[in-house]
């Protein structure tokens, strides 16, 4: 697998254009964004994304239209990955990593709504404390490297329960159309994005 990092700009203009070309271009198995939270005392995994809500300007005062991601989108995405098994499989010597139901409604959250838009759901967001003497670079490193793995596990493992699904629909005449068919036709790359 092929990790490819991008760095994006605290722009929401930028940001949707930005996701709508990486899921069209790169199609990745997983994108995983990562944002700052100053507040933040401990790595928190965001479950979901939501639509409405996006009031603060951005970097550039630019507010979204009506304070929303996707006109008609839905209110809430999930992750197809479960942030608290992933939560609870981690251990990091000197790093608390949590769950979180809510990434706010900033750049962050906006990003991550997009991009589980485009990805079916095949997307992760990490919102991590600032550096500082207590959480340097090193630490994030490795503890970036421990979430990523687990996460690439988790996805894995619900892509084949998709695939899983995806058999018995076909031989099962009962069955309509399965679920999230085109999110198995993924086949490359993992995507960061810091």
């Amino acid at each position: 697998m092929e990790l490819q990092t991008l760095q994006l700009p605290v722009d929401y203009r930028e940001v949707k254009q930005s996701i709508t070309r990486i899921w069209k271009d790169f199609q990745p198995k997983l994108a995983v964004h990562v944002g700052v939270d100053t507040s933040a005392k401990a790595i928190f995994l965001e479950q979901c994304g939501k639509n409405h809500g996006y009031q603060d300007g951005d970097l550039r005062g630019f507010r979204p239209e009506g304070g929303v991601c996707l006109p008609g989108g839905p209110e809430v995405i999930m992750s197809r990955i479960n942030m608290k098994k992933v939560c609870k499989q981690i251990a990091i010597k000197d790093v608390a990593v949590a769950f979180s139901g809510d990434a706010g409604r900033y750049v962050c959250d906006y990003t991550y709504y997009l991009s589980l838009h485009h990805g079916n759901g095949h997307a992760a967001l990490i919102h991590v404390p600032p550096l500082s003497h207590w959480f340097p670079a090193s630490l994030l490193g490795k503890a970036l490297q421990v979430i990523l793995q687990e996460m690439l596990e988790a996805s894995g493992k619900a892509q084949a329960q998709s695939q899983d699904y995806r058999e018995l629909s076909r031989t099962d005449s009962t069955q309509r159309e399965p679920v999230g068919e085109c999110l198995l036709q993924r086949k490359i790359n993992v995507q960061s994005y810091v």
